[in-house]
């Protein structure tokens, strides 16, 4: 994230929000849970649900855009997120973006411009903007290479296959 930053001559902010684990677990990518192996499927990606994750991002982001004067949030969830993942199917994101639009005094706008796209679009779309992606990360694990076996492993795998690109990342 900070050379992507510092190539695109944005500050790069890194902020601790481990605390909130106190909070909310039940989770393999909170808590000591393994983090199921293979292709996105509801009942193999269940455990990866962290409760209520997605409304805490976006509340933090949009607090950081009030503060900065901004008018939009840009929103990642994409369509092969949305039968798992409650947090980004398009009636969360239209209730989000409704909210944050009078939480405060200035509206600011949820942007989700690749909702209804798949993995496959939205490494097209990065390709077409030259994104460097060796310097992209996907993998549900937090070690130093990527599983190649996650979920979302699966998921940035194939779109790069139905690319004919290799993965610039290391994997396992």
């Amino acid at each position: 994230a900070a050379s992507v930053c510092e190539k695109l001559a944005v500050p790069h902010k890194i902020v601790d929000i481990s605390a909130i684990n106190q909070l909310i677990g039940g989770s393999s990518l909170t808590d000591d849970i393994d983090v199921p192996e293979g292709h996105y499927e509801a009942e193999n990606m269940k455990s990866t649900i962290v409760p209520n994750r997605n409304m805490i991002l976006l509340s933090l982001a949009v607090g950081y855009a009030v503060s900065l004067k901004a008018s939009q949030v840009y929103y990642g969830a994409h369509s092969g997120d949305h039968a798992i993942y409650p947090d980004c199917r398009p009636e969360f994101v239209q209730k989000m973006d409704d909210v944050c639009r009078i939480a405060n005094y200035d509206a600011v706008e949820i942007f989700s411009p690749y909702l209804n796209d798949t993995k496959i679009d939205i490494l097209t779309d990065g390709i077409k903007m030259g994104l460097d992606y060796s310097q992209t990360w996907t993998c549900y694990n937090g070690r130093e290479k990527a599983c190649g076996k996650c979920g979302a492993c699966q998921e940035r795998l194939e779109a790069f296959s139905l690319n004919n690109i290799t993965d610039p990342i290391e994997y396992e």
